[in-house]
């Protein structure tokens, strides 16, 4: 009995002991395949991209201090002057007594070159008889305005100052994507060098199908408001991918959208004042429509992204390199053609003379065919393109003079019926004959437009 209870007493505690290794071991097996199933999904490329540390497992959130302190010493104040003319009676304004009215607006500018050429919009500066430039350490300068393209709403000015200037590099807006991180470097109600952040919501938005305007922008939702006009759009390493522009809003503040010309198109702007003192407009020479499911379903084909082609200009290169009517244009270069914005918004970066290489399905098959830019013969007038008439074309419509539209871009015109081909023929009750005519009406409002249809019946269209 007494062997017994020894022997109890041995082998209870050492089943406890083989017990509780037993239930440690699993426990420890468990928690070591937990790890490994943790460490494996800790280093695996989807998540390490987004920020996270396999040591104390920590997401990190995204750093945007190098980006601001990249260009907040580069973004500056713009304030233009301006004078107006006020009459105070009805006197005044018959008998030409109105006075002279001092205005001033504000908005943002971006320095892009280390000797003073500052990037801004045309609407920040429309007008303006003298020009003020206030950097980031309060210092000021008296700007001048280089050149501008109302088209793209982009300005170039330059002011000199004793030392070099920080600056903001181009980066490459077609290399951007959306949801990527962006910073909104600004002046907004003049707080001066302000900076919001948020990310890339859209590319190549259009605000309005026809506006008067090429629009191709980048849509953010970086808060941006009035003041940022002019300013920078930067990624994350603090390079430029736009030139803040435009908000849409119900209330005139920011509600979640606003938009940015792509660096590429402000850049071939600058490069282009700089070198040749004007805008160079490199062109297909086609005309058509942004393909969706109901205008597919017109034309019978069953493709819903892209660019139709109702018409090419025989003369631009687009038709000499062999693209047809009824052709869909999906892809230039390495850019891809959905709607009319992206293929607008990528020739706007392109010159004359530029070879591009252009996707197109035709038939059922997909064929690539290089095309060579032209220069534009067209003129750029109330958000239409018009070039001069042909006698043969005049004679058709029975008339003696007018210029052709070859694409209108207005909304309110194209509302109101105007299409391409049909003719302009009066302005204000004046004839014309040829588009260089359209020169003096550049700074006239416009209240009278007469236009001959494609059956030769016109139309005399009055605003108020």
């Amino acid at each position: 009995m007494k062997k017994i209870k020894l022997l109890y007493n041995i082998f209870l505690p050492l089943c406890v002991i083989a017990l509780f290794f037993v239930i440690y071991s699993e426990d420890e097996a468990k928690d070591n395949s937990e790890a490994k199933i943790l460490n494996t999904f800790l280093n695996s490329e989807s998540i390490n991209n987004q920020g996270f540390q396999n040591q104390n497992i920590i997401i990190k959130n995204p750093d945007f201090t190098v980006a601001a302190e990249k260009t907040i010493n580069s973004v500056v104040h713009v304030k233009n002057t301006a004078n107006s003319k006020s009459s105070n009676s009805l006197w005044d304004l018959f008998y030409g007594n109105s006075q002279d009215r001092t205005t001033v607006g504000t908005g943002s500018g971006v320095i892009v070159s280390s000797d003073g050429y500052i990037l801004t919009n045309n609407h920040v500066i429309e007008n303006a008889t003298e020009i003020e430039i206030t950097t980031n350490d309060n210092k000021s300068f008296n700007a001048e305005l280089i050149g501008s393209d109302k088209n793209s709403d982009i300005a170039v000015l330059k002011i000199n100052g004793p030392a070099k200037f920080p600056y903001i590099r181009f980066a490459d807006s077609d290399q951007t994507k959306i949801g990527e991180w962006v910073l909104a470097v600004g002046n907004p109600f003049n707080l001066t060098s302000t900076v919001t952040a948020g990310i890339i919501s859209a590319k190549s938005r259009d605000l309005n199908d026809y506006d008067s305007k090429n629009q191709s922008f980048i849509q953010t939702d970086a808060a941006v408001n009035s003041g940022n006009s002019g300013g920078a759009l930067v990624n994350i390493s603090g390079d430029l991918i736009g030139i803040n522009t435009a908000i849409q809003s119900t209330n005139a503040g920011f509600i979640g959208y606003s938009f940015a010309v792509p660096s590429n198109i402000a850049r071939k702007i600058y490069e282009d004042i700089l070198e040749f003192g004007d805008v160079q407009r490199g062109l297909l020479g086609v005309t058509g429509q942004s393909l969706n499911s109901e205008n597919s379903n017109e034309l019978g084909i069953n493709i819903t992204e892209g660019f139709y082609i109702n018409d090419t200009d025989p003369n631009m290169g687009a038709h000499i390199a062999g693209i047809k009517k009824g052709d869909i244009i999906q892809q230039i270069d390495n850019v891809k053609i959905n709607k009319f914005a992206d293929l607008s918004g990528y020739l706007n970066s392109k010159r004359p003379g530029d070879n591009l290489n252009v996707k197109i399905f035709r038939k059922n098959k997909s064929l690539n065919i290089n095309v060579r830019l032209k220069r534009s013969t067209y003129v750029q007038f109330y958000g239409m393109q018009l070039k001069d008439a042909s006698e043969v074309e005049l004679q058709e419509l029975n008339s003696e003079n007018g210029v052709k539209v070859v694409i209108n871009r207005n909304g309110t015109l194209f509302r109101m019926g105007i299409r391409s081909g049909y003719v302009l023929s009066e302005l204000n009750n004046t004839k014309i004959f040829k588009t260089t005519d359209l020169k003096k009406f550049e700074r006239e409002d416009i209240f009278q437009m007469t236009f001959i249809d494609l059956d030769g019946e016109r139309e005399k269209l009055v605003f108020d």
